[in-house]
């Protein structure tokens, strides 16, 4: 381990705790990640509509977004394979929640966009109910609380993009 200012060196016999310490994190990270994909697509079960899904539309309704998104930005975005969500666009585009549209720059390249029908599911429907699966999921959770964990996610991310530079997944 490097000494830096924020992180000292630990004594020789912290090592093994220190492990443990991150074994049990990464498992908790891992935990959660299951249970976000279990009990997020159960929120959103009478819809049809699973996390993998919900992720895309969220990215979709981001404003500045409305034209489409070319399939490698949104990969890039959601930090997944282009293959892995190739499954997942051509299942909402059969649900007719988005479309695939020709790109005003490049006749080529293909942009992804919601349709109406995903429009309004995801106005009229879809955030009432993922807000009050944030409400539930963080219960107990002050403002503070969601702050610093929002930080240290985001420096965990970071270190993860680090070890892991490429653009592509």
């Amino acid at each position: 381990m490097t000494e830096t200012p924020e992180t000292p060196a630990a004594p020789a016999d912290a090592a093994p705790l220190l492990d443990d310490l991150s074994n049990r994190l990464f498992f908790r990270l891992y935990q959660c990640t299951n249970m976000l994909h279990k009990t997020g697509t159960k929120a959103l079960d009478d819809y049809g509509v699973t996390t993998q899904q919900w992720a895309v539309l969220g990215a979709l309704s981001r404003p500045g977004h409305e034209a489409g998104i070319a399939v490698s930005e949104l990969a890039r975005f959601l930090m997944v394979s282009r293959q892995n969500l190739t499954g997942v666009l051509s299942r909402m585009e059969a649900q007719g929640l988005i479309e695939r549209r020709v790109s005003p720059s490049d006749s080529r390249s293909r942009l992804i966009r919601m349709t109406a029908t995903g429009q309004d599911l995801w106005e009229h429907e879809l955030r009432q109910r993922i807000a009050r699966f944030y409400a539930e999921s963080l219960q107990g959770f002050s403002t503070a609380d969601c702050i610093h964990m929002t930080h240290y996610l985001q420096k965990l991310l970071d270190n993860f993009r680090a070890l892991d530079p490429e653009p592509h997944l």
